[in-house]
């Protein structure tokens, strides 16, 4: 199949998924679709672009400043990766939004610079709700101290939260964990916060991202789904 070909084949899932949302009287969310674009060719992902990808997602700084010259930046930008709080300064002008902010340095980091660019940065909270000590992310019960923190910061607005699941050969397996990802999305969008603008639930990858929109998510990161194995 060819990557067109790919990318049709995962809107159609997407909407598979959000159908039974609707059959089990949930609400239903627009979802968008981020093309995880790590160590694909600029060329590779204009033929993305060419089928309807409008925002990708990148794992490391240095990497989207290399591809932006090439693809320009009325893409949307999202940083997908841990960011190092010594690297804010190159990725506030580079991406739109932040998926993976979890700890109050870097949010400050990121305020000061955001302040110096002249820009508002949007981002998301990294939540490692399954406690894995290999990932990134807060835990749960640190997310409100997280939250009050980053809502007193001018220059920056919380749009939402982020995570990266456990792999399971059975992917029902992870449904428990992005139910509750949900429900503390849900719980921090109803409490209305000021300086905020909650509307992405970031999860899902390629082998789960139809369990993802199942359970709420609208921000869903697509890679080898899309462009194959990376080389």
């Amino acid at each position: 199949m060819s990557i067109a070909q790919h990318i049709a084949q995962i809107k159609q899932n997407m909407e598979q998924a959000s159908l039974i949302r609707q059959q089990r009287n949930l609400e239903i969310r627009a979802v968008k679709l981020v093309a995880v674009t790590k160590n694909h060719a600029p060329e590779m992902i204009q033929t993305a672009i060419d089928a309807g990808i409008n925002a990708v997602g990148e794992n490391r700084v240095q990497e989207a400043l290399a591809k932006q010259p090439v693809l320009g930046r009325e893409l949307e930008w999202h940083l997908i990766g841990h960011l190092q709080t010594n690297k804010a300064r190159q990725a506030v002008p580079a991406f739109d939004l932040i998926h993976s902010v979890d700890n109050e340095k870097l949010a400050l980091e990121i305020d000061r610079v955001a302040a110096k660019c002249g820009k508002r940065q949007d981002i998301l909270l990294q939540v490692n709700v399954a406690g894995e000590e290999t990932k990134f992310g807060i835990a749960p019960d640190q997310l409100p101290s997280l939250v009050n923190f980053v809502i007193g910061l001018e220059h920056v607005q919380l749009c939402g939260l982020m995570t990266i699941a456990p792999f399971y050969e059975n992917t029902e397996s992870v449904r428990p964990v992005f139910r509750e990802m949900n429900n503390l999305f849900l719980q921090l969008r109803e409490a209305r916060l000021p300086n905020t603008s909650i509307q992405w639930l970031s999860m899902g990858m390629t082998h789960d991202f139809q369990i993802a929109i199942e359970e709420g998510a609208n921000l869903v990161r697509i890679g080898t789904g899309i462009f194959g194995s990376r080389q």
